[in-house]
C-alpha cells in the first residue's frame, strides 16, 4: 500500500464550525492535517480549503467522500492528479551580525525572496515557492540560527482551463435534511 502526499481543494460556506467539523472527520479517520489554509474566494460567502494529507488512494478518496457529506461543503476534490500549481509563504526571522548581514542578502537574493523587516540583531525574510524551495532556503538560513518560523502551508490551484471547484450561479448550497417530528408534535396525516 503506497502512500502519497493528496492536496483536497473544497470550496465551503464562510460558517462558523465548518473547519473543526472537517478537521473532526479526519481525526476519527486517523488522518494527520499536513497543512491547511483557508481564504475568501471569488464568489460571495464562499471559502476555499486546501488541505494536504498523506495517504493512500482509496483511503483518502474515501475521506473525501465522507467530507462532501458534511451540509457546509459545496464541492470538494482531490487535485493531486491534476499536477496542480502549488505554493506556500513563508516568513523567517534570522540572526544576523554585521558580519554575516550582507551574506544572508545574498543568499536571500538566490532565493528570490525578501528581506520585510530589519533589525539590529535579525532579518526578517519572505518567502513564496514550492516546499522544497522553502525548504532550501531554510536549511541554507539555519546556520545563521532561526529565532522564528512562520508557514502557511500549502495552496493550489489546477493548471490550465480546468476550474474543478466551479459552481454554476444560482445554484443553491446544500440543504441540511429536515428534523423528524419529534414525539411532542402531533404525527402528519398521511
Amino acid at each position: 500500500m503506497v502512500t502519497t502526499k493528496h492536496t483536497l481543494v473544497a470550496l465551503v460556506e464562510d460558517k462558523p464550525g465548518v473547519l473543526n467539523r472537517m478537521a473532526s472527520l479526519f481525526r476519527r479517520r486517523n488522518f494527520n492535517i499536513e497543512s491547511i489554509a483557508v481564504g475568501h474566494t471569488e464568489q460571495p460567502s464562499l471559502s476555499r480549503m486546501t488541505v494536504v494529507v498523506e495517504g493512500d488512494n482509496a483511503k483518502v478518496e474515501q475521506v473525501r467522500k465522507q467530507l462532501d457529506k458534511v451540509i457546509e461543503v459545496v464541492k470538494i476534490v482531490d487535485i493531486t492528479e491534476d499536477e496542480p500549481v502549488a505554493r506556500e509563504l513563508a516568513l523567517l526571522k534570522v540572526k544576523a551580525t554585521a558580519s554575516t548581514r550582507s551574506e544572508i542578502i545574498q543568499i536571500v537574493d538566490i532565493f528570490r525572496a525578501n528581506i520585510v523587516d530589519v533589525s539590529a540583531d535579525s532579518l526578517m525574510v519572505e518567502v513564496t515557492g514550492d516546499e522544497e524551495k522553502v525548504d532550501s532556503l531554510l536549511e541554507l538560513l539555519r546556520g545563521f540560527g532561526i529565532r522564528e518560523i512562520a508557514r502557511t502551508g500549502r495552496i493550489a490551484l489546477p493548471r490550465g482551463g480546468i476550474a474543478p471547484l466551479l459552481v454554476e450561479e444560482g445554484k443553491k448550497p446544500k440543504q441540511p435534511p429536515k428534523p423528524l417530528p419529534s414525539e411532542a408534535e402531533s404525527p402528519p396525516n398521511w
